[in-house]
């Protein structure tokens, strides 16, 4: 006898072996046709998976959150059985589900094509429509090897031969088609509904540039048609707000093949930048931290003692100078520990906050830099706590209570919170890492809020508090992170002397709001498509005039604004009115003040937003009263 456990508690008693499919079946025929897959003890499986002894069990369909990467798994198997069709003598490599989608890698006589694509995915619907059933089977590494060398598919043997020679392989197979893949996979072609392929692209076989080009065709996939169009839409509307071609509008930054990763600030757009980086300087304060600045590049000693040379060198810049090798600080932490060291701590004074502005660099590959989003070169609004055990939590607390009244003002109200937990590869024993976590845990937990974890994605000395912002179209960001670290410290000598006159090592809380200055602006512009609220404009308002006798006027306005601390322009080209107005419009400047012959003689101007509403005439210090008013949250 066998006992089934469903996800209510309730039991179902089965005298002999039973698969997924035919629990479902038992439980009613509706959610039997729904099933797309199982959770047997935790573990993702197909339909027709055997449940041999006792187990718990959920019956995937598409309600369930794991549906999706069921779903976008097979439609990669119905890609590529559809290009093989249409292609024939085509091999195919490797196709995983990525954010959103997925994609497969070919390797063909020539490249595809995004003509190519309409052809591709119309025999993927013809293939639906065929509900083939998708059938596992089980093969031996060397009986694998064999099949697929059969079949003239040497990329795929290739991967194969390096698995171990013990170990046993799911292929999985619909109609013609049959790949090696790990599952689980839909019960049927016929449950694949809502699909698009969206490019292709060149990807080396295996990474390497030394290898074959192959190409690699991405596709997206959803439950229902309506979620696919809702994802067309926001990639249609995500492309309108890229911040590359904001930035080229308004004039914002720029970035050239002299300097990839790393970014030409223009005025307006540094302008911008010095509005957030002082709202972030208040909030230092208001915080407690003291501000620092260490140096650029340090000695690779330090990154040794420091854990970076081991597990982070391979993203770090090196120099060299009278025979002695310096890195780039790709990190702030172990700058601040060296100034936490000069002189000797009591348990007093603790906590002791560090902020830096810091400036870091990281050799991230040339195919991953995008734009302001992904660069080598970035600042952070980093800071660092120094503070014994019992203090970690009360800190943590105040930085998320900090963090989220920072993203309220920056206009983002959907946060999600999440915690990012041990690596594999890491510092500390397991004990270490279990005091680290259940701080964060605590922590949070003292705050009322709901969280996420997500093992393995802690960084390497220690675990983190991630929170990840929805911006006005939906998308989400991960922005700042507050991490638990009780090895740093040790590793740079870092002490202090506690109640009993002995020395201790202080536990050091990375924590960072916005995190990348560069990337947390790339996404305020694509937030607000380039529209920033007043307070964030690099141009708050331009002043123009209709005839030359108005310049004056429109010069004294200028200056009034200005020193009251207004980021303000005078247009005083000899341009018809509606011209200036339709610029500064597509410039986005939040207010366009026009003055003619009336307002100067009454001392008055007339004020238009962007986005054309008229707010009629009035004196001067009624507008600024008006700025006054929007001219953002204080820290």
């Amino acid at each position: 006898m066998i006992k089934i456990t469903l996800p209510d508690g309730s039991q179902r008693p089965f005298e002999h072996p039973v698969t997924v499919a035919e629990v479902a079946a038992s439980i009613g025929a509706g959610l039997a046709k729904a099933a797309l897959g199982g959770k047997v003890d935790g573990k993702l499986v197909d339909a027709s998976f055997r449940i041999e002894n006792d187990a718990s069990l959920e019956i995937v369909t598409e309600k369930h959150p794991d549906a999706l990467d069921v779903l976008r798994h097979s439609t990669a198997h119905l890609l590529a059985q559809a290009v093989q069709r249409l292609f024939p003598g085509t091999q195919v490599t490797i196709g995983p589900v990525i954010d959103n989608g997925f994609y497969y890698d070919f390797a063909y006589e020539r490249p595809f094509t995004p003509e190519d694509l309409p052809a591709i995915e119309a025999e993927m619907q013809k293939i639906v429509k065929e509900a083939l059933p998708v059938t596992r089977s089980v093969k031996s590494r060397d009986e694998a090897v064999a099949f697929f060398k059969g079949l003239g598919e040497h990329y795929k043997a290739e991967i194969i031969e390096s698995i171990p020679a013990t170990e046993d392989l799911s292929l999985y197979s619909q109609g013609e088609f049959t790949d090696l893949c790990r599952g689980p996979h839909v019960p049927g072609t016929d449950k694949l509904r809502a699909f698009k392929l969206m490019k292709v692209a060149g990807a080396y076989w295996r990474g390497d540039h030394n290898n074959q080009m192959l190409s690699r065709i991405y596709g997206t996939a959803w439950l229902n048609d309506k979620d696919l169009k809702a994802y067309l839409t926001q990639l249609e509307e995500a492309e309108k707000r890229d911040h590359r071609k904001i930035a080229r509008q308004l004039e914002l930054f720029h970035i050239q093949e002299e300097a990839p990763g790393l970014v030409f600030w223009h005025p307006k757009g540094w302008q911008l930048w010095q509005v957030v980086e002082q709202y972030m300087r208040g909030v230092y304060r208001a915080s407690g931290y003291q501000e620092v600045r260490c140096p650029q590049i340090l000695d690779v000693s330090l990154w040794k003692k420091s854990g970076h040379w081991d597990n982070y060198k391979e993203n770090m810049f090196f120099t060299e100078s009278e025979k002695r090798t310096y890195a780039l600080k790709p990190m702030n932490c172990p700058g601040h520990v060296q100034v936490f060291n000069q002189g000797l701590h009591s348990y007093r004074d603790l906590p002791i906050r560090y902020g830096e502005f810091g400036a870091c660099h990281r050799n991230e590959p040339s195919g991953a830099l995008h734009g302001i989003l992904r660069v080598r070169g970035f600042t952070q609004d980093d800071g660092h706590i120094f503070c014994t055990p019992d203090q970690v939590e009360a800190e943590v607390t105040a930085f998320h209570r900090q963090a989220l009244k920072v993203y309220q003002d920056f206009g983002f109200q959907d946060v999600q919170i999440k915690i990012a937990l041990r690596p594999d590869n890491r510092l500390g024993d397991d004990a270490t890492w279990d005091k680290a976590e259940a701080a964060l845990r605590a922590a949070l937990s003292a705050c009322g809020v709901a969280w996420e974890e997500l093992p393995g994605e802690g960084a390497f000395y220690g675990p983190k508090i991630e929170y990840h912002l929805k911006d006005a179209i939906g998308r989400t960001w991960q922005l700042g992170t507050m991490q638990v670290d009780f090895m740093m410290p040790g590793r740079l000598g870092a002490e202090y002397v506690d109640e009993s006159s002995t020395k201790r090592q202080p536990v050091m809380l990375h924590r960072a709001i916005v995190g990348s200055m560069e990337r947390f602006i790339g996404i305020l512009i694509e937030n607000h498509s380039g529209a920033f609220p007043a307070w964030l404009a690099p141009v708050q308002a331009v002043v123009m005039n209709i005839t030359d006798a108005q310049a004056d006027w429109v010069e004294e306005v200028r200056k009034t604004l200005v020193n009251q601390g207004f980021r303000v322009q005078a247009d005083l080209r000899n341009e018809k009115i509606g011209y200036k107005i339709r610029e500064h419009t597509l410039q986005k400047v939040p207010y366009l003040l026009v003055v003619g012959d009336r307002e100067k003689e009454n001392g008055m101007i007339a004020v238009r937003t962007r986005s054309g509403e008229d707010l009629g005439t009035m004196p001067l210090e009624g507008f600024l009263d008006k700025l006054r008013a929007e001219n953002g949250p204080v820290a």
